[in-house]
């Protein structure tokens, strides 16, 4: 697909764990374009909700307050309202609850203005789960990427255990599974893969050569027009 915007989007989209945020933002890096984990901003809705005491079924509360907001991604840090909160919305317990609020149509239709925010020049890399199907369907070059369930559950233990956090693979695993079946299965926007986007399975691949894989498409379909 030619892409109608002023400026190139590649759109990456995917289930949890699948390694799709960490080769965005490398590809990100080598094109030296802007990169949007929409991921964190769902994340960031779940924490704020848990702060302000909103529950999960109040939709037009919610929405009301994604939209006073105060986000700011600086380098690697994210802030809300003021607040360095990196490292609070990445635990397990924000993945889930990003899942949840996810679902929320009133949600969802609040972050849109401000996902569609993150494209300027010179482009943007965006992934999630509805960036080549909902939020950036002009998009360049559309890519799907996943993982096994087993092998998104062992990389997500690693990263905990690295971190420190003790973990229970079983759990973990079945967290995933939930999450896909809840991405996958809601009524707003679900999880799948576009009709124009390449099948990027990274089970028995590096990051390394997912990243090339990924630049590889861009440099044809820049050439080329079309994927």
């Amino acid at each position: 697909m030619v892409s109608d915007s002023t400026f190139p989007v590649i759109a990456i989209d995917g289930p949890t764990a699948s390694g799709k945020g960490t080769v965005a933002q490398l590809v990100a890096n080598h094109l030296g374009f802007h990169y949007l984990d929409s991921g964190a901003l769902y994340r960031i809705v779940g924490f704020a909700s848990l702060q302000k005491n909103i529950p999960l079924d109040q939709g037009l509360a919610l929405a009301k307050m994604t939209q006073s907001l105060q986000i700011e991604f600086k380098g690697n840090n994210i802030f809300l309202d003021n607040q360095e909160i990196t490292e609070l919305i990445r635990t397990e317990e924000m993945g889930l609850r990003a899942s949840a609020v996810g679902a929320i149509p009133e949600v969802r239709l609040a972050l849109l203005s401000l996902q569609k925010s993150f494209l300027k020049a010179p482009g943007l890399v965006a992934d999630g789960r509805d960036m080549a199907t909902v939020i950036f369907p002009e998009a360049i070059l559309k890519v799907f990427l996943t993982a096994s369930a087993i092998i998104r559950a062992e990389r997500r233990f690693k990263q905990l255990k690295n971190k420190g956090i003790s973990a229970n693979i079983d759990t973990l695993l079945g967290d995933l599974l939930a999450r896909d079946e809840r991405d996958t299965q809601r009524k707003d926007a679900p999880l799948c893969q576009a009709i124009d986007a390449h099948l990027l399975d990274t089970s028995n691949m590096d990051v390394e050569k997912a990243v090339q894989k990924v630049l590889f498409w861009y440099q044809k379909v820049s050439k080329e027009g079309s994927i």
